[in-house]
């Protein structure tokens, strides 16, 4: 059986390319987001965390495209019985 996973690396690149795409730095979606500091940005990138639904929402508007533009998900092999 397959499951499905969102890959939180390949996602983290797909929000980085998309980012450097739209001509954004790291700043600009930091100022976009309200956060006082870059890092949760910086976690998405780095795939050690992802956005909340809202700010995932947020994100593919401001970068144009669909969420689903911006996750990436795999599959993965699981044996039942």
């Amino acid at each position: 059986m397959q499951l499905p996973f969102v890959n939180t690396v390949a996602t983290g690149q797909n929000i980085n390319r998309l980012r450097t795409a739209a001509g954004l730095s790291v700043r600009d979606l930091q100022m976009i987001f309200g956060f006082t500091t870059p890092q949760a940005i910086y976690k998405w990138i780095h795939g050690t965390a992802m956005p909340t639904i809202d700010n995932l929402v947020i994100l593919a508007a401001v970068l144009g495209v669909t969420m689903d533009d911006i996750v990436v998900v795999d599959n993965i092999n699981i044996r039942c019985g």
